[in-house]
């Protein structure tokens, strides 16, 4: 709009308005009455009239001293790409810009990208900025596995130690646990996967099934030396007797989420990192298991070790699972 040219001809912004509102859109001049219902009856141009920029520019518009203007004296009309909606959030006008993440992990991409737009950017005065999406998802899901993650572990420790009765016992296996997650990682370095929330419930998940693992393995040892055996022939001994309960219960698992983490279907990028992470992890939870923990178990233990009570049907050099 022109308004000098407009304040010549005595012909404000509204009558300007008015007249492209009735020529191109339309303005309902009455109602049509078909029973009960209401229908307006809008009149505009005919299409010959007001479909191209040419026709627009032709539109007329008659100035109080009688003269008739067309929009070209009175506008600069241009054909210009905008907005085809007008989003609203929180009673503020918004414009989503979406981007995807192939090849890096989302968390590190929008970190940089954010980095790299606060720096380079200036956005004009009224205007903000908010990353939102998975990353902001994300960003919570991690906030709360901080929360979670230590609770999980204090928890699994206090029932451990219900257990044994014992702060070494329950230290030996949760040291044990701390080294299971290794796996998971070399899994995730091994395949290329980035590290999510989906591989961090993965690691919660393989912390479960390694205090398991920990828990057979330790209770069978304090057995054997409730039997009478040394130090170093209970671990020996329990470390070769326990191999295929521990192992079963590895295969278990890890035969069960193979498929999806070799999965590349369409979805699978949700559950494939929670997959390989318990798959790498228990992996190396068998060797450490049955390597690891008796060797650790011949150096910490002592002549005043809590022992539990000999179970009935317990027979020294019994093989049977």
């Amino acid at each position: 709009m022109d308004r000098d040219a407009a304040a010549r001809y005595q012909i404000n912004v509204a009558d300007v308005q008015d007249a492209i509102q009735t020529a191109v859109g339309g303005n309902a001049l009455t109602q049509v009455l078909q029973g009960e219902a209401r229908y307006d009856l809008v009149l505009r141009y005919l299409p010959q009239f007001r479909d191209t920029k040419e026709q627009i520019e032709k539109i007329r518009l008659l100035s109080p001293t009688g003269e008739r203007v067309s929009l070209a004296q009175l506008c600069h009309i241009e054909v210009i790409d905008g907005g085809s909606e007008i989003y609203r959030e929180g009673n503020q006008r918004y414009i989503a810009i979406k981007y995807s993440v192939r090849g890096r992990d989302l968390g590190g991409a929008v970190e940089e990208a954010i980095d790299k737009v606060g720096h380079q950017v200036q956005l004009p005065t009224g205007y903000h900025l908010k990353w939102e999406g998975e990353y902001a998802s994300q960003k919570r899901a991690n906030a709360r596995l901080l929360i979670v993650l230590p609770i999980t572990i204090f928890i699994i420790f206090v029932i451990l130690y219900t257990m044994f009765k014992s702060f070494k016992w329950a230290t030996l296996i949760m040291a044990n646990v701390a080294i299971a997650p290794i796996g998971g990682v070399l899994a995730l370095l091994l395949t290329g996967t980035n590290f999510s929330v989906s591989s961090g419930v993965g690691f919660l998940a393989l912390f479960g099934v390694s205090v398991q693992t920990g828990v057979i393995m330790l209770e069978y040892i304090n057995q054997l030396r409730v039997r009478r055996f040394t130090v170093e022939d209970a671990a020996v001994e329990g470390a070769v007797l326990r191999l295929r309960p521990i192992m079963m219960t590895m295969l278990v698992a890890t035969l069960g989420l193979l498929p999806a983490a070799t999965s590349h279907a369409i979805g699978s990028d949700s559950q494939r990192p929670f997959a390989i992470v318990i798959v790498g992890g228990l992996m190396a939870a068998l060797v450490m298991s049955i390597f690891l923990l008796p060797t650790l178990y011949v150096w910490i233990a002592g002549e005043r070790d809590v022992l539990p009570p000999a179970e009935p049907g317990f027979a020294e050099g019994e093989h049977e699972d």
